[in-house]
């Protein structure tokens, strides 16, 4: 029945094509407003549980926007997201509801707002309220805009004298229970500057692809189309860009130059000890960053074999391995790393585990993962273990095994490992000796921290195997 129909639809939109007027069928698309976006993705991360990285771009392919816009809108989204319980913590002193108790999309509305006048220097506080104003109208909360306007203006004229934040946790969003779990790790003092750092815009980390580029090459070339990029303070070939836009539209980029991985993720390979003609297997490998830096490492004469439980991850590795000239060396597979492959076993040189977990070490880049419920992150160091007790048997006599997440939580770190290896004598730690810059492991394994390693928060533990 839908076959039929199909002819009938095609035909009926071809004709009112053809009866659109000329104006008509060349007119430009409405400009998508950089602020209505932006709410727009905070009702859709709200309702629908998304992360506001995913929800972001996957709103640009749909409705592609300029440059400034974009930029903008991913200002005003993760600034809200990263400062909400602050705003909520201000805008309440001036309500006499409280914001999360508002209809949607009021709270968000005077969030955005008050994003704008607290933290946007170039956006004059006017604009901002007459913008939450129309926002309100539009969203079909006229009655509510009188609110809006006033609550903003009154935000403006006392902002130099707002109430006192009492504590850290409102002053940098965290809930208290992070906030009280890091201190009990770090001290008071130290768990201040890992809040401070989750609350700064880190820059865009990627890695170069020896076989295309050298780092100056590549440095010069990025200059050269307007790109500030910058050596990492210890990690060698590990570029930090800023004013890049989207990458995917540099032609370095599309030649295969660089691949988009953080300093610490990258840390995994180096670490793992890969050598040529190695063969590698990645078992939790999306989006596809390790099995990367593992192909470059293992040379035309090794092989990496690339797993993710979702299948539909698996085209964005071969993607990339195709443009960056290493899809010789990679094949992927859909696999749940907890179901043992008989044939695996004891077949590679080198596992790598990256598990997923509660992500409280990248922060900085996912600001909605601090708020996150808690009590389902208890399963974690289960499935964790699962993971890894499995992962182990494909290692060959010899070989090494790789444990690694982006938390800094020691129940999902060496917690795992330590509980691993009890039950696992024929596996030990091994150090780091190879490793570079500051890597200072305790021995074998290491948590890095992205106030003290200008990384993301990662931990990455190396076993081998008798």
């Amino acid at each position: 029945m839908e076959r039929s129909k199909q002819p009938v639809k095609q035909a009926q939109s071809k004709q009112r094509l053809k009866q659109a007027t000329p104006k008509q069928r060349t007119q430009k698309p409405v400009p998508v407003s950089a602020r209505d976006t932006a709410l727009e993705l905070l009702t859709v991360c709200r309702r629908q549980n998304a992360w506001a990285d995913a929800a972001f771009n996957a709103r640009l392919k749909r409705v592609p926007m300029s440059d400034a816009d974009a930029a903008l809108c991913g200002r005003l989204l993760y600034g809200v997201t990263q400062n909400r319980i602050l705003l909520d913590f201000y805008l309440n002193a001036f309500c006499t509801q409280k914001v999360s108790h508002m209809q949607e999309p009021l709270a968000d509305i005077l969030r955005l707002g008050a994003y704008q006048i607290l933290f946007l220097d170039r956006v004059p506080d006017h604009a901002a309220v007459d913008e939450a104003v129309k926002q309100a109208i539009r969203a079909g909360r006229k009655a509510a805009s009188g609110m809006v306007n006033a609550v903003l203006r009154r935000l403006s004229r006392e902002k130099a004298s707002l109430p006192p934040i009492p504590d850290a946790a409102t002053r940098y969003s965290h809930p208290r229970w992070l906030v009280e779990r890091v201190r009990a790790l770090l001290g008071a003092e130290e768990t201040e500057r890992f809040l401070s750092e989750n609350n700064r815009i880190p820059p865009l980390t990627v890695q170069v692809n020896p076989e295309r580029a050298s780092a100056e090459a590549l440095l010069a070339e990025l200059s050269e189309n307007g790109v500030d990029a910058a050596r990492h303070s210890w990690i060698p070939d590990c570029l930090e860009l800023s004013g890049s836009g989207a990458v995917t539209r540099l032609a370095s980029f599309r030649a295969g130059k660089f691949y988009v991985q953080d300093a610490a993720a990258r840390l995994v390979t180096d670490i793992a000890g890969i050598t040529s003609g190695a063969s590698v297997l990645d078992v939790c490998a999306a989006p596809g960053g390790k099995t990367f830096g593992a192909a470059l490492r293992v040379g035309e004469s090794g092989s990496v074999l690339a797993c993710d439980v979702n299948a539909n991850k698996l085209p964005r590795i071969r993607d990339g391995a195709e443009r960056l000239g290493l899809s010789a060396r990679i094949r992927t597979e859909q696999a749940d790393a907890r179901e043992f492959h008989p044939d695996w076993e004891a077949k590679f040189d080198v596992v790598l585990a990256d598990a997923p977990c509660s992500g409280l070490g990248i922060i900085r880049k996912k600001p909605d993962v601090r708020y996150r419920d808690p009590e389902p992150l208890s399963a974690l160091p289960g499935l964790q273990y699962a993971i890894l007790e499995n992962a182990s048997r494909y290692v060959a006599p010899g070989g090494t095994l790789v444990y690694s997440t982006c938390t800094v939580l020691p129940e999902e770190n060496e917690g795992v490992t330590d509980r691993f290896l009890s039950g696992h004598p024929d596996f030990r730690r091994v150090p780091f000796d190879d490793a570079p810059g500051q890597v200072t492991d305790t021995p074998g394994q290491v948590t890095l921290w992205p106030q003290r390693d200008h990384t993301d928060g990662f931990y990455i533990c190396r076993m081998g195997k008798a």
